[in-house]
């Protein structure tokens, strides 16, 4: 006689999230980043640069904040089998929104504005996904065109106006570290805890590995996907109200121009996390933006142009996908 599934216990749930966060290859993408730090130190001391003084450092982390912010968000639905391209869009349209709001309404006011759109976006991306069963990139792309639509629009250049208190957050520094990247660092962290801790954690991996055998162990599945996406959204509103702190007003074509929904992705690949779900963590992402940050510093000290940048992107990122496919068909 049959016995009826049952739903997954806690025990199994925390020795599941640690096994897969002890396998996910966040180790690789560190290697690499001591490999493209030196090689970079010396090509720039070569040309008479500094790649790692202090200016030039705090420049990495200011950077590197809202994409890294971005890429937080891109790991956790990446990780649910999901993905975003709607990110970008979203960014220039809070730094909008928020910008026009703090000028009206203060600071608080701002934030909560976008922090309720980020969100209504992030449930749109759910729903269509698992409501209305459209692939996750179809679906997000058709969403970012809407909010394209609503910026072209309604805005032909910056508008708002953001107080200068607020405006801090975008250049303020707390010895050498910048507070935007400590709002990334907090943001990376609570994703760890999120991913390794909590029941929402383990139901990402889950979701992410394997959908159909999740759902029979009682997770719903749907559920799960549109969290992923809320939180993703959520992160890319962050990442509007810091640049449009760093701008000091917003503009509809911050994100777009930043690239931030490739150059998410990017990231995310980077660090180890597997396209289809399921394998991969935060830490990974994060080194995996430092590699690009860094990449762009030596660029930009060493005169290279778009071109040739976009071109040596490619490959690294090209690169990492190979090792890391080697990798797991070794295993």
């Amino acid at each position: 006689m049959n016995q009826p599934t049952k739903t997954l216990r806690p025990p199994v749930r925390n020795a599941t999230v640690r096994k897969i966060a002890a396998d996910s290859p966040a180790r690789p993408v560190f290697i690499a980043l001591a490999v493209v730090a030196a090689v970079g130190w010396i090509l720039v001391n070569a040309d008479g640069g500094q790649l790692f003084s202090q200016d030039s450092l705090v420049g990495i982390q200011q950077r590197s904040a809202a994409l890294g912010i971005v890429a937080v968000g891109q790991t956790l639905a990446i990780l649910a089998g999901s993905l975003d391209l709607s990110v970008a869009y979203l960014i220039s349209l809070t730094s909008l929104v928020a910008a026009e709001t703090m000028a009206e309404y203060g600071v608080l006011a701002g934030i909560g504005a976008v922090l309720v759109l980020s969100a209504l976006v992030g449930l749109v991306n759910g729903l269509v996904i698992t409501r209305l069963k459209v692939h996750a990139f179809i679906a997000t792309l058709g969403v970012a065109l809407i909010i394209r639509g609503i910026l072209d629009d309604r805005y032909d250049g910056p508008a708002g106006s953001v107080p200068t208190s607020f405006q801090r957050l975008g250049y303020d520094r707390i010895g050498p570290i910048p507070v935007s990247a400590l709002l990334w660092g907090g943001i990376a962290i609570a994703a760890i805890l999120l991913l390794r801790r909590t029941t929402l954690g383990f139901r990402i991996y889950a979701v992410g590995g394997d959908p159909e055998v999740a759902r029979l162990s009682g997770v719903r599945t749907d559920r799960i996907i549109v969290a992923t996406h809320v939180l993703c959204s959520l992160c890319a509103g962050a990442a509007g109200l810091l640049l449009a702190a760093r701008l000091g007003a917003g503009a509809p074509t911050v994100g777009t121009d930043g690239g931030y929904d490739l150059e998410s992705i990017a990231a995310v690949v980077l660090g180890g996390t597997a396209l289809a779900g399921g394998r991969g963590g935060v830490a990974g992402t994060v080194g995996g933006v430092l590699v690009l940050a860094v990449l762009d510093s030596v660029f930009n000290q060493l005169e290279v142009n778009s071109f040739a940048k976009d071109v040596v992107r490619g490959v690294v990122i090209v690169a990492a996908l190979a090792v890391y496919a080697r990798g797991r068909r070794s295993k």
